[in-house]
């Protein structure tokens, strides 16, 4: 078996702190998760490249950068209840793990949602819930939430995240059209009250689902 751990660090230093990712807890846990572990087993040397990667069903793993970068993004501190659109690998909610208290994601993939419990039992994040469904509604039953990341492109906010969210909860997630978009934080400040940043442009698979994009666009 080989060893991927300086592939790991050099990952972690070359691409998140040296592209200016520098909370120490986003850096370590994302130096601890084995992510040729997420990756099909022809693309596991590739796994610590700073690019995408196809996981199957016209989906993929998200560049590490983007991965640190949207980890970050939501201010988790250890203690949070955070929501994930678009479990997919399974490799975000692993690094979110890492850094939250409790994490819930979703995933409209059948296929995926399996795959994806099986490499986070294996590695001991068993406590992250995941539900088949269609991620564009959230999870209400389990709302509010202090932090919620999107990892699928969507054309508009749905507004169920927004109302999903805790006072002073993070939502960040890609909005613009299917080639390119923008990654925005939004934090809910008051009952009626947002507060919105643009982070940075980005390109992601489509938010698909009631809505979000429709499948056959």
């Amino acid at each position: 078996m080989s060893d991927y751990s300086i592939a790991r660090r050099n990952m972690v230093d070359r691409q998140l702190k040296a592209r200016g990712i520098k909370d120490p807890r986003v850096l370590a846990a994302v130096g601890q998760i084995p992510r040729h572990l997420f990756v099909e087993d022809a693309f596991a040397s590739q796994a610590y490249g700073d690019f995408p990667l196809p996981i199957g069903e016209k989906q993929t793993i998200s560049q590490p950068y983007m991965v640190g970068l949207m980890s970050e993004a939501l201010l988790l501190t250890g203690k949070e209840k955070v929501l994930e659109i678009g479990t997919g690998s399974g490799y975000q909610a692993a690094v979110l793990a890492k850094l939250a208290g409790r994490v819930f994601s979703v995933e409209r993939i059948p296929a995926l949602a399996r795959r994806a419990r099986r490499i986070l039992d294996g590695i001991g994040c068993g406590s992250v819930n995941i539900k088949v469904t269609d991620g564009t509604l959230g999870w209400e039953e389990e709302a509010p939430f202090d932090a919620i990341v999107v990892t699928a492109g969507a054309p508009s906010v749905p507004d169920c995240y927004l109302r999903q969210l805790a006072i002073g909860g993070r939502l960040v997630i890609p909005v613009g059209d299917m080639g390119v978009q923008v990654l925005k934080r939004i934090t809910r400040v008051g009952e009626n009250n947002f507060s919105e940043e643009q982070l940075v442009d980005c390109r992601f698979v489509p938010l698909l689902g009631k809505l979000g994009w429709r499948e056959e666009a």
